[in-house]
């Protein structure tokens, strides 16, 4: 699959004058992958390709991603699962890890309209952490700007450098406060701790009225994976739930279902899964 080009986010930015006249489904996969190692101990990148195949998403997060790294096998994880399930992808580096690199991973069926990797400010001796940000466009025959952005992430253990993350993430939630905005990670946090009550300034998180543990794979008892969305009269949701996939990673994954909807349809928009 042809890996989308470094265009400069910069050149993406003009988002006004494309018109969404119907309700567009936007099916949005967060799974942190564990550099494709199982509960099992085995690396298989092809056991984690089938679980996004079957979630059949329009857009995947990835967190945990190596490139190139010895541990696995001097694989480019993020091209491999884009030639095993068919999308387009982009990387996002965080760190050298290994003789390569290490990081999240964005895969999508959707057309991207560019994107960047951007800095998550971080506590100087702790792990570097970023956000991929990028434009999609509603369809493949789309001509014009991007419709809605995504973000997808990877949290520090650290609550300290989580709160920083999270108020950068509502920085940059609310630099185009009108565009549609969806989040995807794993953020480390529990709903209920602090960083999500920042996330929360600014963004919906989608089925937080439901029990959606994530951690630890084999059986989880908390959820620190996520998706959010933004401006809450621009998004209904219509399903989020958590995989029964229990050996591929030490995470589930979590997906949510969602409908974009036309800026005359706002008032219709509803808070949260049903």
């Amino acid at each position: 699959m042809r890996r989308v080009s470094g265009v400069l986010l910069a050149l993406a930015l003009l988002a006004g004058g494309q018109e969404l006249r119907e309700p567009k489904r936007v099916v949005v996969l967060s799974y942190n992958i564990h550099h494709g190692e199982g509960t099992d101990g085995r690396l298989d990148l092809h056991r984690i390709a089938q679980v996004i195949l079957q979630a059949e998403p329009d857009l995947a997060a990835l967190q945990e991603v190596d490139r190139c790294t010895r541990r696995t096998g001097l694989l480019d994880q993020a091209q491999q699962l884009s030639c095993l399930t068919g999308m387009q992808f982009v990387f996002g580096r965080t760190i050298d890890y290994q003789g390569g690199m290490y990081g999240n991973a964005v895969l999508s069926r959707l057309p991207i309209n560019g994107y960047a990797n951007r800095a998550l400010p971080f506590t100087p001796g702790r792990e570097p952490r970023g956000v991929i940000h990028l434009h999609v466009y509603s369809g493949p025959t789309e001509t014009g700007h991007a419709i809605f952005r995504f973000f997808a992430t990877h949290l520090d253990v650290s609550e300290t450098d989580r709160l920083k993350a999270a108020q950068a993430l509502v920085e940059f939630a609310l630099e185009e406060p009108e565009m549609p905005s969806l989040l995807a990670g794993d953020m480390n946090a529990l709903p209920e701790s602090p960083p999500m009550a920042a996330l929360r300034r600014a963004w919906q998180v989608a089925g937080a009225d439901q029990p959606l543990p994530t951690f630890p794979a084999s059986a989880p008892t908390r959820q620190i994976d996520y998706v959010l969305y933004r401006p809450p009269e621009r998004w209904r949701v219509l399903e989020v739930r958590v995989l029964e996939e229990s050996v591929a990673s030490d995470h589930r994954p979590i997906l949510a279902v969602l409908e974009l909807l036309p800026p005359s349809n706002g008032a219709a928009a509803t808070r949260g899964a049903r």
